[in-house]
C-alpha cells in the first residue's frame, strides 16, 4: 500500500480561518496534521522549512499543503477545491 503524501495545516490557535480550513477538509475526508504555530513548531523553524521548500514566506495563518503541494490559505484552499472538481458550496 503506497502512502499518500501528506496534507498538512499549520494553524494558530483563535484563528477563524484555520478552522474553516480543517472544517473543509474534514468534510471532504482529506485527512491532515495539524500543526500549530508557536507550539508544534517554531515560527523560526516554519520559515525555514518554507524557505528551503521554494515557497513563499508565510505570513498568515493557516497555511495549508493538500496531498504535498503547497497551496496557502483559506481562501487559497477553497480555490483550489473549486478549480479541481472538489465542489465546495460557500
Amino acid at each position: 500500500m503506497t502512502e499518500e503524501l501528506s496534507t498538512v495545516v499549520y494553524s494558530k490557535p483563535n484563528c477563524p480561518s484555520c478552522v474553516k480550513a480543517k472544517a473543509l477538509l474534514k468534510n471532504k475526508n482529506i485527512p491532515y496534521v495539524e500543526k500549530i504555530i508557536g507550539q508544534d513548531i517554531a515560527v523560526e523553524t516554519l520559515l525555514k522549512e518554507f524557505e528551503v521548500n521554494g515557497l513563499p514566506a508565510p505570513r498568515t495563518a493557516p497555511q495549508v499543503i493538500l496531498h504535498g503541494k503547497y497551496v496557502g490559505g483559506y481562501e487559497k484552499l477553497v480555490e483550489h477545491m473549486d478549480s479541481h472538481g472538489m465542489n465546495y458550496n460557500h
